[in-house]
């Protein structure tokens, strides 16, 4: 192949190195705007993972680059006056310049010609005299600005600003120091990558920046490869104490807001975009460098794989891509969590350490555990301590008080719809559902949401408690569950609004029903989505109707002897589509600003809560965000929240969605429990209000982890449940827990032990002279260099 690369950073040099070792006839050429010699930034820090990628694709490249590793397993987090450290996670970081020459050197040995100092030529010429144009050319890429039509790429331009500096100071592991200053938080992320120097990168929240007064200095109009020096001399007295009285550096040191690039196609034609110029990762989990040489070696592998360049280009971003979206999506919960530090500057310092490390939820509870136990152990003494208990145990097994109500651990099964009721009553399927749930260990059952009239249903399959049968029905399942478990068990209290009246979930999800079908209302008159039934706007008269429903049933569901009772104003039913400015488009009171579209939700939270028993708490679910533009933002469920505490909810369970069908949720691991953790930070911890984190938490570690980090009181756990009811319990056999927390049926106390399965509990025989003893591998490794010997006379 005949093959352009513009752009001389470490993905095009590598991928170039790689191509000429598969075939040398390859005629390879890159240009590169900058001098050989130029390069921004000091290191690049790698895992052990892409270090074995690269080991495996060429050795004489891996070699070189181990021989110049800066190793370290420690990170040493400094806040508050206390130094905490952390070990067994493995790192290893080398100079930019040095990686780059190495890439260089390389190339140059292989017979890849380099233009250096050199503008590429234009793209559309080397499409049409090359086999293959490969777009390396960084987070500012003119070939993706070229070809944005067809890319279609989205650049999110975030709200830190951040300065990356070097220092002589050599660290002896990573380094986050988190300084309170009178302007707000300001934080350094430090690592070592030679026997020489260190990365030292100041951040802060661009409020943090202006108000220190940093903006008087930054000028979009600098020289090319000019440094503010005045900030850097700044930072240099700000973190004097870092410095311990060594030298800080610049090199093209400037002010950066982070850019968050994606594309929705990463190929066109026998064009590629590789590295930065296809997506960017905050620097805070890892290198740009990193992604690049993955990019890099995927691509040529798929290249020397398929015959021709368009299957290739096909199968290279298939297989980058779920790579690249998941550290995305780590990465986008790390850059918040920094943009938002600010908010845990409360946190007493061994959570605030716990909750630093796993800001990402990659690493996790577990994770920490296995890599560095002691500081496992010092976290979960001081969660305890922190709850005023005696008794160190798994986060998710320590009780809780939710108002009045005590709960056994802090597990709680999501309300979820069944669809499998008949005229709103709940039956025998009910009755097996929630049982098992509640027999299966979780603290509070919940139950789907139960409609309050006919019409607030969602579908004929719904459960109601509009009148004495219903209330009968559960009464009968709330006995069960009190009489067989030690669980709780909750009312959830909704009206479908708009999105009622539709087909049950398998037979069309969110269709309207073809007959049977009844009148459907909502704020203003906007269908849910296309296909959707128009809704009538609900007039004053039947505000005050429904409301009047949502009493009466509550009053029979304290009839029927419920612990707690959730208002739900959330999912894009009535009341959560009367708070989402997307649903209520009212000229009234009840519309415009959210202090009037919370009217009508908090009318009803005050007339439930007063025919509510006053020592059963009760809580509201909210949709966090809508997942649109010009939907209610993380911002406004913090203002929802705090309206509906300051009218006496005793939790907020934050979901979020489901308010239109126009919605793009940002899906993944516990994707929702930021939304949680804001919430909890900013109103409810000062309250002493729980909150409740939900969606798609899937493993007793995540939970313990939302847990240990202060993210959130209590976590609700859903489709878990469903393939396993009895999840919790086995998640305490799993820990090897047993206690108050999770005490099995008497009749099924003989299962608590995990059955053997097959060859995967056999005893396998010896393969190995010696065993190796996992104490032989150091928790603590710091990066200390050799002294340079002294010459002798």
């Amino acid at each position: 192949m005949n093959i352009a690369i513009i752009g001389g950073g470490p993905g095009g040099l590598y991928f170039a190195a790689l191509m000429k070792q598969l075939d040398p006839a390859h005629q390879i050429t890159v240009w590169e705007r900058n001098a050989p010699d130029d390069t921004f930034g000091f290191g690049v820090v790698f895992s052990d993972e892409t270090l074995g990628g690269i080991e495996n694709a060429d050795t004489t490249i891996a070699e070189a680059m181990a021989r110049r590793f800066a190793r370290w397993t420690d990170i040493d987090i400094h806040y508050r006056g206390e130094s905490h450290t952390v070990g067994g996670q493995g790192f290893a970081a080398m100079s930019r310049k040095e990686l780059l020459r190495l890439l260089q050197e390389r190339c140059r040995e292989l017979g890849v010609t380099l233009h250096f100092s050199t503008v590429a030529p234009d793209t559309e010429w080397l499409r049409t005299s090359y086999d293959l144009v490969v777009g390396a050319d960084g987070v500012n890429s003119s070939v993706r600005a070229a070809h944005a039509d067809v890319f279609r790429p989205s650049l999110d331009r975030r709200h830190s600003r951040y300065m990356w500096l070097g220092t002589d100071r050599v660290f002896e592991a990573f380094q986050f120091f988190v300084e309170q200053t009178e302007w707000g938080v300001m934080q350094v992320h430090g690592y070592p990558y030679s026997d020489t120097g260190s990365t030292f990168i100041i951040e802060m929240h661009e409020d943090v920046w202006r108000r220190a007064g940093f903006d008087a200095t930054d000028r979009a109009d600098a020289a090319p490869g000019a440094s503010d020096e005045r900030a850097v001399a700044r930072v240099r007295e700000l973190f004097a104490d870092a410095l311990d009285g060594h030298r800080l550096f610049a090199n093209n040191s400037k002010w950066l807001n982070f850019t968050t690039v994606r594309n929705e196609r990463w190929h066109h034609g026998n064009l590629v975009l590789i590295g930065d110029a296809a997506h960017t990762a905050h620097f805070s989990i890892g290198s740009g460098t990193k992604l690049a040489m993955e990019d890099a070696l995927a691509l040529a592998a798929c290249l020397h794989e398929h015959p021709d360049a368009e299957g290739a280009l096909t199968a290279y971003e298939s297989e980058r891509r779920p790579v690249v979206e998941s550290t995305q999506r780590a990465a986008q919960g790390s850059l918040e969590w920094f943009e938002n530090i600010g908010m845990y500057a409360h946190q007493e310092p061994t959570q605030f350490c716990f909750n630093l490390l796993t800001r990402s939820r990659r690493i996790t509870y577990d994770n920490l555990r296995a890599r560095d136990p002691d500081f496992a152990d010092q976290v979960d003494t001081a969660f305890a301590a922190a709850q005023g208990l005696d008794t160190v145990a798994p986060a998710m097994f320590q009780p809780y008080r939710l108002g009045r109500l005590e709960l056994k651990n802090r597990v709680i099964v999501s309300p979820m719809d069944m669809y499998s009721a008949v005229d709103g009553v709940p039956g025998d399927f009910h009755l097996v559902h929630l049982g098992s749930k509640a027999m299966g260990g979780a603290g509070l059952v919940m139950t789907e949401m139960v409609c309050v009239s006919p019409e607030g249903r969602i579908t004929p399959g719904c459960t109601g408690l509009w009148n004495g049968e219903q209330r009968d029905s559960w009464r009968r399942i709330v006995s069960y569950v009190h009489e067989r478990s030690t669980a709780r068990i909750g009312l959830q209290l909704g009206h479908s609004g708009r999105k009622g009246s539709t087909r049950l979930m398998w037979e069309g999800m969110d269709e309207p029903l073809p007959e049977g079908n009844w009148e459907t209302v909502g704020p203003s008159a906007l269908p849910y989505g296309p296909g959707c039934a128009v809704p009538r706007e609900v007039t004053r008269a039947e505000m005050d109707r429904i409301a009047a429903e949502f009493v009466a049933a509550a009053r029979r569901g304290a009839e029927a002897g419920f612990d707690l009772l959730e208002l739900h104003c959330a999912h894009g039913y009535l009341l959560s589509s009367f708070l989402s400015p997307v649903a209520n488009h009212r000229t009234d009171a009840y519309g415009g600003p959210l202090e009037n579209r919370l009217r009508f939700p908090l009318e009803v939270f005050d007339a439930v809560r007063e025919s509510w028993p006053e020592e059963r708490p009760m809580i509201v679910r909210i949709s966090a965000t809508d997942w649109v533009p010009d939907g209610n933002t993380e911002h406004d469920a913090v203002e929802i929240a705090r309206a509906f505490i300051a009218h006496g909810a005793d939790a907020i369970d934050v979901s979020s969605g489901q308010v239109t069908k126009d919605e793009r949720p940002a899906f993944g691991r516990s994707y929702q429990t930021p939304f949680a953790d804001r919430i909890r930070h900013e109103v409810a911890a000062a309250t002493g209000t729980a909150v409740i984190a939900v969606g798609a938490i899937a493993s007793y570690d995540d939970v313990n982890s939302l847990l240990l980090a202060g993210r959130a009181d209590l976590c609700a756990v859903g489709r878990t449940h469903l393939y396993d009811p009895h999840w919790t319990l086995h998640a305490a056999a799993e820990q090897e827990y047993r206690g108050p927390g999770a005490e099995w049926p008497v009749p099924f106390g003989a299962g608590r032990r995990k059955p053997p399965t097959a060859r995967t509990d056999a005893v396998r025989p010896r393969l190995s002279l010696l065993r190796s003893d996992p104490a032989d591998q150091p928790v603590h490794l710091r990066w200390i260099p050799a002294p340079e010997p002294v010459p002798v006379p």
